[in-house]
């Protein structure tokens, strides 16, 4: 190369520099716009626990609010129907309009909104009520589970199925007729898919049965017509809704009084049916700005005590807009 086509010295160490200049540019943004978006997720992500335990503490509390209005109308001694004062809902209701100090400053309070329920559980057939206290299946129950899916539109030969899996389940190591493998015990409604069971049949299902801790009875004050007839040897659904419309004028304060209303060819067995109940389903829901948590609760009512059995998040997602 000749000389007059070569540049300065002077003029390729400036292009130098400046290229040098350039990548340390990039490099710097690229570090920074990393540092910012690492920033931005901490942010995010403590924002989200903070929502989240806020969330859990609230739902905690309502809980508790759920207990007292058991415990308060235990205190009656009466029978448990859908007038007394846990069978109302409760709408959501804006927690900061009853938090906030000053009334004048609610809008500066979190955009939290709180809603609940408490629900019989005893007004839903008890699938533990298929197996004994030894293990077996009861045949008098397992008819009434066959009534109430036939009622419903789910195939009868499933309650024989659910029947086996829970005795088994049930059973002790080492007992007669258990199987080798034998099922994890459902606990919930959603957890029979344990058995088996698919997610059209258990939505069906859901409104009509439950499963407990013991065996227990149906409420009658509180039952839907279909679980009360199946729970009735004999009873039909004409005879049943009978029976809701007589409660809705006047719950039934004692067995008897439900007894009379039926044909004498009828018997009420107070093994199966009651007036009054011991387990509740509380169902609480919050909306802490964009995100939505319920928590669905089991609680037994012993006297005037009120203990949760179980508790469990049913549902987390994003609020629609």
């Amino acid at each position: 190369m000749t000389l007059a086509g070569r540049r300065p010295p002077h003029q390729v160490q400036q292009g130098a520099a400046l290229l040098t200049a350039m990548l340390i540019v990039v490099l710097v943004s690229s570090v920074a716009s990393a540092m910012v978006w690492q920033q931005w997720r901490a942010v995010q992500v403590e924002s989200a626990e903070r929502a989240r335990t806020q969330s859990a503490w609230i739902l905690a509390g309502a809980l508790d609010w759920a207990r007292l209005i058991l415990r308060e109308d235990a205190k009656s001694g009466g029978a448990t129907t859908l007038s007394d004062p846990w069978a109302t809902p409760l709408a959501e209701a804006r927690l900061s309009s009853f938090l906030a100090a000053d009334k004048a400053n609610t809008d500066d309070g979190p955009e939290a909104f709180l809603s609940g329920q408490i629900t019989d559980a005893q007004a839903r057939y008890n699938l533990r009520n298929l197996v004994g206290s030894d293990g077996k299946v009861v045949p008098a129950e397992l008819a009434t589970a066959k009534r109430l899916f036939e009622s419903i539109g789910v195939a009868a030969d499933l309650a024989d199925r659910l029947a086996t899996g829970l005795s088994d389940a049930l059973s002790r190591p080492g007992s007669e007729g258990r199987s080798a493998t034998p099922p994890l015990l459902p606990h919930t409604v959603a957890q029979l898919s344990w058995l088996g069971v698919d997610t059209d049949t258990l939505r069906r299902m859901a409104p009509v049965v439950v499963i407990l801790p013991t065996r227990t009875p149906i409420n009658l004050n509180t039952a839907s017509r279909e679980v009360i007839a199946a729970s009735v040897d004999g009873m039909d659904l004409g005879t049943a809704g009978r029976l809701v419309q007589s409660r809705e004028r006047a719950p039934f304060k004692a067995l008897s009084e439900a007894q009379s209303l039926i044909p004498s060819s009828l018997t009420l067995n107070a093994d199966r049916v009651d007036v009054k109940s011991s387990f509740f389903e509380v169902r609480g829901r919050i909306r802490l700005g964009d995100r939505v948590l319920e928590e669905l609760s089991l609680v037994e009512r012993r006297g005037l005590e009120v203990l949760p059995l179980q508790r469990q998040r049913v549902n987390l997602q994003d609020a629609p807009s």
